[in-house]
């Protein structure tokens, strides 16, 4: 719309109709706290516009349809209506009451084995001309998303002020370059491939321009969760405090140019940490790993809610529940307390880890099968499990 039409605009109401006006406005006014704006006619009311918790009703005795559902957000719910959630007003509307916090809610964890190979890639239209690719398209029951977006065309990125009602999410830059803005955070940043952000629980944020050909994965929990603008905020905020607290998380940057490489876990691999674990406090982790020494990993179990994986570059063979051939672009997502390897590792291979919760080691199992041993290790005449085979 237009500027010159919108400031036209007065007033909005909503119209609800209404047979019994007298209790109706009792009910909103002594009940729910609405006030009266306007009524007509004074000697016998037909119409009558009440105002209150950010909107406008207008009662009116000669409207004629569904009398409507009103959603009152209450800090304390309990206190609102006798602790009543659902009430009915003379006139038929419904009062949902619910918590203004919008609690997170995490459905229950349905763990399976994802392979998302970028050869049968289904790209979906998103938001702000993003293309969407879904990494775990069953959503362990609803509990984690995973997705490679991407940009096709640079430029300005139409975004606004926003932030996530969410329990973790991370962004990871995988090629091309994207600016950005964080509350709290100082003055706008680029993002490099490689690099990695943090977005921890309602931080307000905007995506301001990208390169051309920008993609990015992005891991949240749980799958589905809300998005508000917040018009009021303007990024960067004049204040700098890198070490806010934000629901128990703090904000992260990694950046892959300054990052320090150490010896791994996993004989024959180092990895870089991103540093989430530590935002999190534990809840999650993020790492990148790579091979230095050795092509094949022992097998391996984990104990948490998800270990993610999406190939950066070079190529791997995954056992589990067979062998599955992996090169870059390419994502897999192992459940929990299932046994797998990695073989075959280019000498180019660059992955990306994300685990729930933040301890990224992997536990060693017990005992290997033969087909584990000789995926572990090509040497068909080992006795015994070997550590990761120098090249």
């Amino acid at each position: 719309m237009k500027d010159a039409e919108e400031s036209q605009i007065r007033a909005a109401e909503m119209v609800l109709p209404c047979a019994e006006i007298d209790a109706t406005l009792r009910f909103f006014g002594e009940r729910l706290g609405f006030r009266v704006e306007m009524i007509s006619p004074a000697d016998g009311p037909t119409v009558a516009v009440l105002a209150g918790h950010g909107l406008r009703l207008r009662l009116d005795t000669t409207e004629i349809g569904p009398a409507g559902t009103i959603r009152l957000r209450c800090q304390e719910p309990d206190a609102i209506a006798g602790g009543e959630r659902l009430l009915t007003a003379p006139n038929g509307t419904l009062i949902k009451i619910v918590d203004a916090d919008f609690p997170v809610v995490l459905p229950p964890l349905q763990p399976e084995l994802v392979l998302a190979q970028i050869d049968n890639a289904a790209w979906g239209a998103g938001r702000a001309g993003m293309l969407y690719r879904d990494l775990i398209p069953g959503r362990l029951g609803g509990r984690f998303v995973a997705s490679h977006i991407m940009i096709p065309d640079g430029g300005p990125v139409p975004d606004y002020v926003h932030f996530h009602n969410i329990r973790f999410q991370m962004i990871f830059c995988r090629r091309g370059w994207v600016r950005v803005v964080y509350e709290d955070q100082g003055p706008p940043f680029v993002m490099e491939a490689g690099d990695c952000v943090l977005q921890p629980p309602r931080i307000r944020h905007r995506v301001l321009e990208s390169s051309a050909g920008l993609e990015v994965i992005e891991i949240g929990c749980p799958a589905l969760h809300e998005t508000f603008a917040d018009p009021d905020l303007s990024l960067p905020t004049s204040s700098l405090c890198p070490l806010r607290d934000f629901d128990g998380q703090r904000f992260q940057r990694h950046i892959a140019a300054a990052a320090a490489w150490q010896p791994g876990d996993v004989p024959g691999f180092e990895f870089s940490d991103t540093g989430i674990a530590a935002a999190t406090g534990g809840l999650a982790g993020g790492r990148v790993i790579r091979p230095v020494t050795a092509n094949r990993t022992l097998p391996a179990t984990h104990r948490g809610e998800l270990s993610f994986h999406f190939v950066l570059d070079g190529e791997l063979e995954l056992g589990c529940d067979g062998i599955h051939r992996l090169s870059q672009g390419d994502a897999f997502t192992v459940p929990a307390a299932t046994r797998y390897a990695l073989d075959e590792c280019s000498r180019d291979l660059v992955l990306l880890e994300v685990r729930v919760p933040g301890d990224l080691r992997p536990q060693a199992p017990a005992a290997l099968s033969q087909r584990e041993l000789d995926l572990t290790c090509r040497d068909r005449d080992a006795k015994l499990p070997m550590n990761a085979k120098a090249r």
